[in-house]
């Protein structure tokens, strides 16, 4: 029991999302597909959160001396990176937002999509079904490099 609710909260963490929930799932011994669904629900949990409340928090901390300088930071970064693709998007935010969510690189996933969302005050609605798109394709990608791996590590070993 330990091991699914540990994938489940790892998929939860910002920055290593489901993208580190899966493959720690797998290595603890959680079936893969039951890793998958675990930690896509981990991951959409906190949007509506984020989406509502994160800009609000960043906004209040931003003049705060010890927080201030890290939350105008996050502000800064999660408006550049939003107008960034919002430029980039036109009027295909849709498809931008889950492919910016969806594709495992460094600094995008669903936290961060869903800030992005929230700073350039998208539709909520829409938002949460790009997202959780997002999320269902960064799960697929993320399960075949973790099968890949897991198997070609087994075949050495």
């Amino acid at each position: 029991m330990k091991e699914y609710i540990l994938t489940f909260l790892i998929s939860m963490v910002p920055l290593v999302e489901l993208r580190a929930g899966i493959p720690a799932g797998v290595a603890m011994g959680v079936d893969w597909k039951t890793a998958v669904l675990l930690c896509m629900i981990g991951n959409i949990v906190p949007v509506p959160f984020i989406f509502f409340f994160a800009r609000r928090v960043l906004e209040w901390g931003a003049d705060k001396p010890v927080i201030g300088k890290f939350f105008s930071w996050c502000l800064k970064k999660g408006h550049h990176g939003g107008e960034k693709l919002k430029a980039k998007a036109g009027k295909g935010m849709f498809w931008a937002l889950m492919l910016f969510v969806g594709i495992p690189l460094p600094g995008t996933g669903a936290w961060t999509g869903t800030l992005a969302a929230s700073l350039l005050d998208l539709d909520f609605k829409k938002s949460i079904v790009a997202i959780s798109c997002g999320v269902l394709l960064a799960a697929a990608i993320i399960t075949v490099l973790t099968l890949l791996g897991f198997t070609a590590f087994t075949a050495v070993a």
